[in-house]
């Protein structure tokens, strides 16, 4: 039993190990990730590299706590939806809750808003301001829900700094970026993870 095990590939064994999880056989699952979560004209490699972050940290593609975005230098950016940072934080084995402080001006206007994160292991929690000033953007959701847009930026960063999730961003983190970037690092898979067929063999939803 073992040494049929061993012999069949792991780049096969991690898309059936995802497409099992959600209940889905690994050729529908592939065609499902490749049209709704990944850009258009992605590799194949490009796709296994990013399953596998997705596998690392236990998020859905298919609700999208985790999707997928070119960057300007051509790369592929991992990017985690507001309730997959939720998602992450809350199956964290040490998170202990986290609660929020909305800091105003002399105006009343929301000048910051403070984010603490509690961890069963530690005595004091981890705390992050994030200023409405640096942070708000042009985007209509920034414009309609400042103040809630602003508490997910808290509590995202303030997640980075209690649990150490790296190489992930969200949504509007990355567009901020990437207005103000001229390159942008790209994902390399530096070997082949998944048994899949061609990029052009399969069906890629326009983006």
């Amino acid at each position: 039993m073992s040494a049929n095990v061993a012999t069949i590939p792991q780049r096969t064994l991690l898309l059936a190990s995802m497409a099992q999880r959600y209940g889905m056989e690994p050729g529908p699952f592939e065609r499902t990730i490749r049209a709704t979560v990944m850009p258009a004209g992605h590799t194949t490699e490009e796709l296994a590299a990013c399953l596998l972050v997705a596998h690392e940290h236990k998020l859905n593609p298919i609700t999208r706590e985790i999707f997928f975005m070119k960057t300007r230098g051509g790369g592929i950016q991992p990017i985690v939806s507001v309730d997959g940072w939720v998602t992450l934080a809350n199956s964290h084995p040490q998170f202990d809750g986290m609660e929020f402080a909305d800091n105003v001006g002399s105006d009343g206007a929301l000048v910051s808003i403070t984010c603490r994160m509690f961890r069963k292991d530690r005595a004091r929690p981890v705390e992050v301001t994030e200023y409405m000033a640096e942070c708000k953007g042009e985007s209509p959701a920034w414009k309609k829900t400042p103040s809630r847009m602003l508490r997910h930026r808290a509590m995202i960063q303030c997640a980075r700094y209690a649990f150490g999730f790296a190489g992930i961003m969200e949504p509007d983190e990355f567009e901020q970026w990437q207005s103000n970037a001229r390159t942008a690092p790209t994902i390399v898979a530096r070997d082949a993870v998944l048994d899949l067929p061609d990029v052009d063999t399969m069906p890629v939803a326009p983006q």
